[in-house]
C-alpha cells in the first residue's frame, strides 16, 4: 500500500461520436429563454445576434475550466473578441482559466471558492456529481456538454507490438491482466490519481466491472490492479504524461524504468503525439467492452448570484460553441464532438487504427455504486497500512500440503508472507507475532517484531522490512505445542488497538490452521465479550482472522472477527493467503463490490 513516484498505419473509421448534443441544445435554448424573459424574445433581445456593433463596455465572463479543454475554450473566446460577438448588444468578453478538476469541485462543495468564475468546464460529470454531493456547496446549474473525449489505454510503439497492437483487441480486465503479468516485474503501467483524475477513476471503474464480469474473483483482481498501479501513480493527467519513456524502451541509465503505459484519455494521447518532443508517439487500445469518455460539462456557478447581463452572456457562449468554427478549433485540439463524423487525421494522430474499436458507441459510464467502491478501493489501497501479523506456530503447522512437494503448512504460509511483504512500501508498518501454547513462560504468545514503519533503519545496518523478512524465514513448529488462540487475539487485539496510528489503515492479521485447544485459555464466549469492550470506534482496527488448512474452522473465527468489524476466511491452501489478505483489507474497509457477496469469504 501507500504510492511510489517516478523520476523525472492510418484510421479507417467513419463512425460517428453518439453525444448528448440534442440534449444539449434543448437544455442551453431554455435556459436562454429563461433568461431573457421579460425583457422580450431571444432574437429580439439581441442574444443571438452575431453582426450588432458593441456598445458601451463589454460583458465580462469568467470560465473555470479543465486544463486540458481550456487552450480550446481560450481560442473560440479570443475569435470571439476578434469577431465583435455581441449579447444584448454588448461585446462578449470570456477569460478562460485552467483550473485542476478536483480543485474546483472541493472549493465549490465547501462554498469556498466561488468568487471569481461564473461557469466552469471540467472535464468530467463526476466533478459536478462530487461538488454537489458534499454538504451545502455551491449550486450548479447544468447546461450542457461541449466535447468528449474515451478513455483509453496508451502504449509506446515497442510495448503496443508486444501486446499485438492493433491487431488483437482486449476488455477492460484483459488489459489490466496484460499490465500486471507481463513479464517479472510486470508491464511499467501508470496512471492519474483516481481522487483527482476523472480519467483515473473511470479507467479503474472499468477495470472494476470488466473484472467482476469475467469471473468471482474479480474484486480482488481489481485491488491487485489498484495496488500494482499505486507503484507508478501521477498527481494529475499532465503529470503522468511526463512519466512516458522517451527513447521506446522505458529503459535510461541509471534511472528508474519509465512507464510503457498509461491509462489516457484520446485527446492527451493527441495532445502528447502532436508536440514532437522526442518522447515515443503513443498507440491506443480501445477495450471492446467500451471505452467510457470524458463529457466535458457546461455547468453555471451559482446561478442565482449571476447578474443578468453575466447570465444571459454564458448562454451566449454555449450557443457559440455550438458552431462549426467551434466545433473546428475543438477538433483541432483533439476532442470530439457532437453529431459529427470522426476526423481521420485526429484519430490517427492520437494514436488510433483499426481494428482498434475506436469507432464504436460510448461506453455506458461506470454506475456511481461502481465508481464509489472504486474510489475507496483506492483509497485503502494508497493509504499506508498498520498491521499487525500473528501467525500459529503450534505443531499441526508441520503437516505437509498436499501436492507442494513435500512442504509443510509453515513452509508454504511463510512463502506466502514473504511475498505480501514485498507488496507493501517503506511507509507502511507491519510486525509480527507467533503463538503456540506456553511458548514464553505462562503466555501462549510472543512478539518477534514490533509494528514499526518497514524503511525505518534499525541497529546494525538494514531496516525493519529486511529484520521482518528474516523473523518470517526464521518460524518453525513447535513440537507437540497447541493452539493457544483465545488469549493470543485478545492480547494481540489490546495491543493493536492501544498502538493505533491515524491515518493510516489499522488491522489485526491472525494465521491459525486449527481452533483454540488449550484448555488453560479463555472460552470463545469469554473471549468475545472480552474484545467487545476493547473494541474503540475512535480507534478502528478490525481482526482479520485467517482459517488455514482442513482442520481450520472458518465460522469460529469469523464469529470472533465479527465482534471487532473484521471477518473470518479460509484457504485450503497457504499460498492462497496473500490474496485473501488482499480481499479482507477491502471487505474491512466496506469495500464490498456493488454485486459482489459480502458474505462469500472462503
Amino acid at each position: 500500500m501507500g504510492r511510489h513516484s517516478l523520476p523525472d498505419a492510418k484510421a479507417t473509421g467513419t463512425g460517428r461520436v453518439r453525444s448528448p448534443r440534442r440534449r444539449t441544445v434543448s437544455i442551453a435554448t431554455a435556459l436562454v429563454l429563461a433568461v431573457a424573459a421579460g425583457t422580450g424574445v431571444a432574437a429580439q433581445s439581441g442574444l443571438l445576434s452575431f453582426a450588432d456593433a458593441c456598445a458601451d463596455a463589454p460583458v465580462r465572463l469568467d470560465l473555470a475550466a479543465s486544463p486540458d479543454i481550456a487552450p480550446a475554450l481560450r481560442a473560440i473566446a479570443e475569435r470571439a473578441r476578434q469577431d465583435r460577438v455581441t449579447t444584448d448588444g454588448h461585446c462578449l468578453d470570456v477569460r478562460v482559466e485552467a483550473r485542476e478538476n478536483h480543485q474546483v469541485a472541493a472549493a465549490l462543495a465547501d462554498g469556498s471558492g466561488t468568487s471569481g468564475y461564473q461557469v466552469w468546464v471540467p472535464d468530467s460529470g463526476i466533478w459536478v456529481e462530487r461538488a454537489k454531493g458534499q454538504g451545502d456547496g455551491t449550486s450548479l446549474t447544468p447546461a450542457g456538454t461541449v466535447a468528449t473525449s474515451p478513455v483509453t489505454l496508451a502504449t509506446v510503439p515497442t510495448t503496443a507490438r508486444t501486446l499485438g497492437w492493433p491487431r488483437k483487441s482486449y476488455t477492460w480486465a484483459e488489459l489490466a491482466a496484460a499490465a500486471t503479468t507481463t513479464g517479472a516485474d510486470g508491464l511499467p503501467l501508470g496512471a492519474a490519481d483516481p481522487a483527482r483524475s476523472a480519467t483515473g477513476l473511470l479507467a479503474l471503474s472499468s477495470i472494476a466491472e470488466s473484472s467482476r464480469r469475467a469471473g468471482a474473483e474479480g474484486d480482488t483482481r481489481t485491488a491487485a490492479t489498484a495496488e500494482f498501479l499505486t507503484q507508478r501513480v501521477s498527481d494529475t493527467d499532465t503529470q503522468v504524461l511526463e512519466t512516458l519513456a522517451r527513447d521506446d524502451s522505458g529503459a535510461e541509465k541509471g534511472r528508474p524504468r519509465r512507464n510503457e503505459a498509461v491509462l489516457l484519455s484520446e485527446q492527451a494521447a493527441f495532445t502528447h503525439n502532436s508536440k514532437g518532443s522526442g518522447s515515443a508517439n503513443l498507440n491506443l487500445f480501445y477495450p471492446t467492452d467500451g471505452a467510457p469518455v470524458l463529457d466535458y460539462p457546461y455547468s453555471l456557478v451559482d446561478e442565482t448570484e449571476l447578474t443578468t447581463d453575466q447570465s444571459r452572456a454564458a448562454m451566449r457562449f454555449m450557443a457559440l460553441l455550438g458552431d462549426e468554427a467551434a466545433y473546428r478549433t475543438l477538433q483541432k485540439h483533439g476532442f470530439r464532438v457532437a453529431d459529427t463524423a470522426l476526423d481521420p487525421g485526429v484519430l490517427r494522430t492520437a494514436g488510433a487504427l483499426s481494428p482498434q474499436p475506436y469507432d464504436g458507441n460510448d461506453a455506458l459510464p461506470p454506475s456511481s455504486e461502481s465508481r464509489q467502491w472504486a474510489l475507496g478501493l483506492w483509497t485503502v489501497t494508497v493509504r499506508s497500512a498498520r498491521l499487525t501479523t500473528v501467525v500459529d506456530t503450534s505443531g499441526s503447522m508441520a503437516a505437509p500440503v498436499p501436492g507442494r512437494d513435500g512442504q509443510n503448512r509453515m513452509d508454504v504460509t511463510k512463502a506466502s508472507l514473504l511475498r505480501a511483504l514485498a507488496g507493501f512500501t517503506p511507509e507502511d508498518e507491519i510486525g509480527l507475532w507467533e503463538f503456540a501454547t506456553r511458548l514464553d513462560g505462562a503466555k501462549d504468545y510472543r512478539e518477534l517484531e514490533s509494528t514499526a514503519r518497514l524503511g525505518e533503519p534499525v541497529k546494525g545496518g538494514g531496516t525493519h522490512r529486511d529484520r521482518l523478512s528474516d523473523a518470517v524465514t526464521a518460524l518453525k513448529p513447535v513440537p507437540d505445542g497447541d493452539t493457544g488462540l483465545y488469549d493470543t487475539m485478545l492480547a494481540a487485539y489490546r495491543e493493536a488497538v492501544a498502538t493505533y496510528v491515524s491515518g493510516k489503515f489499522n488491522a489485526l492479521v491472525i494465521l491459525t490452521d486449527g481452533s483454540n485447544k488449550d484448555d488453560d485459555s479463555i472460552s470463545r464466549a469469554e473471549l468475545i465479550k472480552r474484545l467487545k469492550t476493547v473494541v474503540d470506534p475512535r480507534r478502528p482496527v478490525p481482526l482479520i482472522a485467517i482459517a488455514v488448512g482442513p482442520d481450520a474452522d472458518r465460522n469460529e473465527v469469523d464469529t470472533i472477527a465479527r465482534a471487532t468489524g473484521g471477518a473470518g476466511y479460509e484457504v485450503s491452501d497457504p499460498a492462497e493467503i496473500r490474496t485473501v489478505m488482499l480481499r479482507a483489507v477491502m471487505l474491512s474497509a466496506g469495500l464490498t463490490g456493488p454485486d459482489s457477496p459480502a458474505a462469500d469469504r472462503s
